[in-house]
């Protein structure tokens, strides 16, 4: 939220190669313009996908959401669950055993029941504490195998009885 006020030094992740080349040559304003763009289109695409019509099982993940964001997404409601994968973990050595709070709006679909043994005190936070760097991204937008699990074997039923009707 932060570089909506006032543009990072590098380009952000999701920029295309000509707006990456391009960020070094704009001015304040330009780039203010381009992350606000960006924060648009990522407000568009998940308000389409929220409201998709005519398909009664839906589970959109996002991280928690800032206020410009929710201002701006079409059909906007809070969030169905809140979650992190330890909730699903069993090991507190594995890869479920970290804080990342994840959020899902659900339409059709139950909550997920969590199906880990842990109780989140051994959590570690190496997502939220991700150093700099090109491949930062990749380490804060991980999914985990726990989570993913527990949508397949709690929904999935679901869906497939959906599918024979």
């Amino acid at each position: 939220m932060r570089w909506l006020k006032e543009p990072p030094t590098n380009p952000p992740a999701d920029c295309t190669p000509d707006e990456a080349t391009a960020w070094p040559l704009l001015n304040r304003d330009e780039k203010l313009a381009m992350i606000w763009d960006h924060l648009e289109k990522g407000a568009q695409l998940f308000g389409d996908v929220l409201n998709v019509p005519h398909i009664p099982l839906v589970a959109v993940e996002n991280p928690i959401m800032h206020r410009y964001a929710k201002e701006r997404i079409r059909g906007y409601f809070p969030p169905s669950q809140s979650l992190h994968p330890w909730h699903h973990a069993t090991d507190e050595d594995g890869p479920d055993n970290e804080r990342k709070r994840t959020c899902l709006w659900l339409r059709g679909l139950e909550k997920l029941t969590p199906t880990g043994t842990l109780d989140g005190t051994t959590a570690r936070d190496s997502v939220h504490k991700a150093k700099p760097g090109k491949d930062r991204w990749k380490v804060r937008s991980k999914f985990f195998p726990g989570i993913a699990n527990a949508m397949a074997d709690q929904w999935g039923g679901e869906a497939l009885a959906l599918m024979a009707a």
